[in-house]
């Protein structure tokens, strides 16, 4: 079961309470959200991602927004100080944006349940094929592999499987 809070938009005007939480609901999957809000998740939007940095304080990272079922993916670098902070403090917070109306966003809670690296024997190619399913969805015209390795070392990458806690849901398209 995964929460859902909605909060009062104002889509349609001006509303008492507004920009205030006006109904939580559970909801038993991801693919239960309204097409609203599933959209975000569905389209090459950008998210912030959150995560607690070594001297405590969140860090914001521009990423790519990925998903399988019920399960939000992160695929990062292996070597970034970002992966550490996962794996240190496995809650992330992850905020998609409508780029076209900032008053369309949603947000999820979620906790890392599983690392998988691109260097596992068993596992390893699905994080590759992973890497470069995002990098289509989100760079139409870059080819079918991902283009953004660091040249200057043997890039690998780290994917991890997160469980959604909590979704808040903000405006319409």
């Amino acid at each position: 079961m995964v929460q859902v809070a909605r909060f009062l938009d104002v889509a349609e005007g001006l509303q008492p309470n507004q920009f205030t939480v006006g109904s939580k609901e559970q909801i038993n999957s991801i693919s239960d959200l309204d097409d609203t809000y599933k959209q975000l998740m569905d389209k090459p939007f950008a998210c912030v991602m959150a995560v607690m940095g070594g001297d405590g304080r969140p860090n914001l990272t521009p990423m790519w927004f990925d998903y399988e079922g019920d399960k939000v993916l992160v695929n990062a670098a292996g070597h970034r100080r970002k992966t550490q902070w996962i794996r240190d403090n496995p809650q992330i917070s992850i905020l998609i944006m409508n780029p076209e109306n900032m008053y369309h966003w949603m947000s999820l809670k979620v906790t890392v349940e599983r690392e998988i690296s691109e260097d596992d024997p068993d596992e390893g190619a699905r994080v590759t094929e992973h890497l470069n399913k995002i990098w289509r969805k989100y760079i139409a015209d870059g080819g079918d592999e991902y283009g953004l390795r660091d040249p200057s070392m043997d890039e690998r990458r780290v994917l991890f499987e997160c469980r959604v806690d909590k979704i808040a849901t903000f405006g319409q398209p």
